[in-house]
């Protein structure tokens, strides 16, 4: 009896290989790498290449002496996975954190389930998520960037993102709009440009659109993810905002901060981890935005989006499911 071996997901027929995607994600995230070397300096430069370097050499290790077979490092995956992780962190992360990460990504959140194309959880994710669990206080540690046309930065000065200071706020008994008058609040052009703590790879979100723009374009991502997770995330928000402004952010201010910018087109999207059909997709675009409103404004995070994202993953199989297009020579019977 001969048995039948499908290869991993995505299955999809396309000119594209899956070394093109891969390397047309990493030029749509250069806009976001040069902004985030700008802001925060050397130590952002630092971070993205143990980054990188981790995972590319942890995905050839376990593939060369584990798993034993072909290794795939320059297809382009790893590289992804290990711009992806820096992009979660601070800039000031300890280099043994990084790396850690990066083994957690590429061993845990990928080659444990068998590689490329089998891991149902973005692998960037779990690494992110694994570290803020297990070292909360370096994870959350944010250095200031630099004035948007300012001098360089002052290494040993931290503080709170965007989302923290409201989170703060609110929790201290302010509104919205006493702490968004304060002169340190970043606002939204700070927001758009990158002029604010955070992650290495959310604090522009003007960067992270040029790369979505080139993505879509160029037909690497499609439109039904971000329409949804956007969509549901603003109209949630927004109800929220037009019950009580004193103590909901408005839904630009929802973008705008954070990490959802970097999430919605560059992590939800992964075609591996996200349902096959479009229906599919659409459905978990709207279970993640909705899910990330609600971390945010009554979870212990003032971010929400890795978790979301994550949990949508886990109903990706249940989602297939439900939505499977018709199988080739299926009669449709009628009435």
């Amino acid at each position: 009896m001969s048995l039948l071996t499908i290869s991993g997901s995505p299955h999809v027929h396309t000119q594209q290989s899956v070394k093109s995607i891969m390397y047309g994600v990493v030029i749509a995230m250069i806009p976001a790498i040069f902004v985030s070397v700008y802001f925060f300096g050397i130590d952002a430069a630092r971070v993205l290449l143990i980054s990188v370097l981790g995972c590319l050499f942890f995905e050839w290790i376990i593939q060369k002496y584990l798993i034993k077979g072909p290794v795939t490092i320059n297809d382009g995956s790893a590289l992804v996975t290990g711009v992806l992780l820096a992009f979660n962190v601070p800039s000031n992360l300890p280099m043994w954190i990084i790396l850690l990460g990066a083994l957690v990504s590429i061993g845990i959140g990928k080659m444990s389930f068998g590689g490329l194309g089998k891991n149902p959880f973005n692998p960037a994710l779990v690494g992110r998520v694994f570290l803020l669990i297990s070292f909360p206080v370096q994870m959350t540690s944010w250095p200031m960037p630099k004035a948007l046309f300012g001098e360089g930065i002052t290494d040993a000065i931290t503080g709170p993102t965007t989302l923290g200071i409201l989170k703060e706020g609110l929790d201290a008994g302010k509104t919205v709009q006493e702490i968004m008058a304060s002169p340190t609040f970043p606002g939204y052009v700070n927001d758009l440009m990158g002029a604010q703590a955070g992650s290495l790879g959310e604090i522009s979100a003007l960067a992270l659109l040029l790369g979505a723009l080139f993505m879509l374009i160029r037909k690497i991502i499609t439109w039904h993810i971000p329409a949804a997770y956007i969509g549901s995330a603003v109209v949630f928000s927004g109800i929220l905002w037009m019950v009580d402004p004193t103590q909901f952010i408005d839904p630009l201010m929802h973008l705008l901060a954070g990490g959802m910018i970097l999430g919605v087109f560059f992590m939800a999207t992964d075609m591996v981890s996200s349902p096959m059909t479009a229906r599919g997709q659409i459905v978990f675009g709207v279970g993640a935005g909705l899910l990330t409103i609600v971390i945010r404004v009554w979870g212990a995070y003032p971010e929400g989006v890795s978790f979301a994202i994550l949990i949508m993953n886990a109903f990706t199989p249940l989602i297939n499911n439900m939505f499977k297009p018709k199988r080739f020579g299926e009669v449709v019977k009628n009435g």
